[in-house]
């Protein structure tokens, strides 16, 4: 772990998350990295309803993930993320890890903005985010 992350976000395996071998579906790892995109999104004082009624809508457009260790029902984690820019794209490095400091997940989401229905620059978005990016 390192000290770049801006926002973290404990989280509990609950007993759907799980597939027959008892271990978190690999789908799910998705749905935590972005329930914690948008509970930063909330704590920066920006939530989703609150940027698509000002016409900007965040939209992911890529995810570059390696899984490095399972979790099963009742386990928790502690998910993590930055915030940088690169041009127009949004890049959350997004990473999970067990209470005891044990890599879970990396993730690299990257994030394009729409500003009413059009692809844009992300100045708006940026604009929201100046005290978080790296």
């Amino acid at each position: 772990m390192n000290d770049i992350y801006i926002f973290e976000l404990p989280i509990k395996v609950r007993d759907y998350e799980v597939d027959a071998e008892g271990i978190v579906n690999n789908a799910n790892y998705l749905h935590y990295l972005e329930h914690t995109r948008h509970e930063f999104c909330e704590q920066a004082g920006l939530s989703f309803k609150e940027m698509h009624r000002l016409g900007l809508d965040p939209v992911v457009s890529r995810i570059e993930i390696r899984y490095l260790r399972s979790l099963g029902l009742g386990d928790t984690m502690v998910s993590k993320l930055a915030l940088s820019r690169r041009g127009p794209v949004f890049v959350f490095q997004q990473d999970i890890y067990t209470p005891s400091g044990e890599s879970v997940v990396k993730a690299i989401v990257e994030i394009v903005s729409f500003e009413n229905g059009r692809l844009s620059r992300g100045e708006k978005l940026a604009e929201a985010f100046k005290e978080y990016l790296a």
